[in-house]
C-alpha cells in the first residue's frame, strides 16, 4: 500500500472516528480554511485508490468507509519510522525519545513495567 501524505492522514482520522461518511460530511468536519468540494472529492478518491477507503453507492452518491483499521495503520507507520530512521531498532527509537525529552519519567517507568511483565510471562 502506498503511504498517505499528511493531508490524507487528517482525512482518514475523520473516517476512523466517524465510520461511513459522505464527502459533504467530511467537508463539514474539516477546519477552516476548507478545501473546495471537488479537491476533497479527488483526495478521497486517491485515498481509496491507495486502498485505505472503500465505498458503496446509495442512489447516485458514494458513501465511503475505512478499509484499514487505524490500529493497523499506526503499527505500519511506526514500523516504517523505526526502520527508516532508527535502523530497525526500537531501542534506538526509545533512546532518541528519552534524549529529546519527548518521553516523560512516568512513561519510561510504564515502559519498564511493560518490559518486566513481558519478561515474567516468557519465563
Amino acid at each position: 500500500m502506498e503511504e498517505l501524505n499528511q493531508n490524507e492522514e487528517q482525512i482518514m482520522t475523520i473516517f476512523w472516528a466517524q465510520g461511513e461518511l459522505l464527502i459533504r460530511d467530511v467537508l463539514d468536519q474539516i477546519a477552516e480554511p476548507k478545501p473546495p468540494y471537488t479537491t476533497l472529492a479527488s483526495t478521497i478518491k486517491n485515498i481509496e485508490r491507495k486502498g485505505y477507503l472503500t465505498h458503496r453507492m446509495y442512489g447516485t452518491v458514494n458513501i465511503y468507509k475505512p478499509a484499514v483499521k487505524q490500529e493497523d495503520y499506526s503499527k505500519k507507520s511506526f514500523n516504517r519510522l523505526v526502520t527508516h530512521f532508527f535502523g530497525g531498532s526500537v531501542g534506538n527509537f526509545l533512546s532518541f525519545m528519552v534524549k529529546e525529552k519527548n518521553i516523560s519519567d512516568k512513561e519510561v517507568k510504564e515502559l519498564q513495567d511493560m518490559i518486566d511483565k513481558m519478561d515474567d510471562s516468557s519465563k
